[in-house]
């Protein structure tokens, strides 16, 4: 009798293990194959050939290409949402004849705004200096601008501050992002290379618009102590630029015409890779301009698509945006870095 009790006991346990097993192995079944991909966003603006934004355009009147291959759109939204502003002022030495009107100009910017948007306020020059935090309290940024005062020293930290914007400020801020960025265009001790500020620019989703005032470099501007060579990742370390001596006018005019050049260069690439826009200030309506800009953004698309796991590589891969609007005018992020998923990362 009790062998009979054993037999059928160590039956039942073997069912009872055989049934677990056989249920775990369906539940491993059953469960999804996770492929590790991440959402490529695309801001768009479309315009007209007179640059007035075109709206009320649907899913169906975009096209988006990775490497010429035709992607399918997953996410497609064209709502307004409220606006994140960085206003980046320019007060190096060298801006202290326009810094009047950069200030003004920025508190322009911050009359087209509206009570859900809100705005950041950064100056640069020797250093980064943050006089405002992210807020829609436009008496708090209206004193930011007024506070904005030409530097101590010598040092024009441009680069680093869009860096800062887009690094840290921005980082973790989702929805509609922009720089307005109002100077002279010269960078004289950034740690961050402008290679290096092209591709962060390029990933950020914040469109940078850049507005040139033309200066011309004054000897008793430079008057002051030296800042400590600050180095960093890709920079060399301060660099600034000869001191004129007395050769001439025309040969003086030459160089500032070269750096007033080479400026615009500059801020003109930068907005470029990030859809964005350049203007000078000589040459723009900015009242008009301002208001163009915030209503582009709150009327901009955004575009986004899951890239093939295969795309998972660490590349640069190339984008573009076709509309099927007449005359229409597209601005769009033009690449993005893929992560890299080799060997489980």
């Amino acid at each position: 009798m009790r062998s009979r009790q054993k037999i059928l006991v160590t039956c039942t346990v073997i069912l009872v293990v055989s049934s677990s097993i056989t249920f775990a192995q369906q539940n491993q079944s059953d469960a999804p194959i996770k492929v590790q991909t991440t959402l490529v966003s695309v801001p768009v603006i479309v315009s007209d050939r007179q640059g007035r934004y075109i709206s009320g355009l649907k899913i169906e009147s975009f096209k988006l290409y990775q490497d010429r291959i035709e992607q399918r759109i997953s996410i497609f939204d064209a709502s307004e949402e409220p606006l994140n502003i960085a206003l980046l002022l320019d007060t190096s030495r060298s801006t202290s004849q326009v810094l009047d009107d950069i200030k003004k100009d920025a508190g322009n910017f911050l009359k087209e705004l509206r009570p859900q948007d809100r705005a950041l306020v950064m100056s640069f020059d020797y250093d980064v200096h943050l006089l405002s935090s992210l807020t829609s309290d436009r008496k708090a940024l209206e004193r930011a601008i007024k506070d904005a005062r030409i530097g101590e020293r010598i040092g024009t930290m441009l680069r680093d501050a869009v860096a800062e914007v887009i690094k840290r400020q921005f980082k973790r801020i989702e929805g509609r992002k922009a720089i307005i960025l109002l100077t002279d265009g010269k960078d004289y001790g950034s740690g961050i290379s402008e290679d290096e500020l092209f591709d962060e620019a390029t990933e950020s989703g914040a469109m940078i618009y850049s507005v040139f005032f033309e200066t011309e470099f004054q000897r008793n501007n430079w008057n002051g102590p030296f800042p400590f060579p600050r180095r960093g990742r890709g920079g060399m370390g301060r660099r600034f630029p000869p001191i004129d001596r007395p050769r001439g006018n025309d040969r003086r005019g030459e160089r500032v015409e070269m750096r007033n050049q080479e400026a615009m260069e500059f801020l003109t690439k930068l907005s470029d890779v990030s859809a964005g826009r350049f203007y000078s200030s000589k040459v723009s309506d900015l009242k008009k301009t301002f208001k163009l800009i915030a209503e582009e953004l709150r009327h901009q698309y955004r575009l986004g698509f899951y890239p093939d796991v295969s795309k998972a590589d660490g590349q640069r891969h190339t984008l573009r945006v076709e509309v099927s609007a007449p005359d229409a005018v597209v601005r769009a992020r033009r690449s993005y870095q893929a992560p890299s998923f080799a060997n489980g990362s």
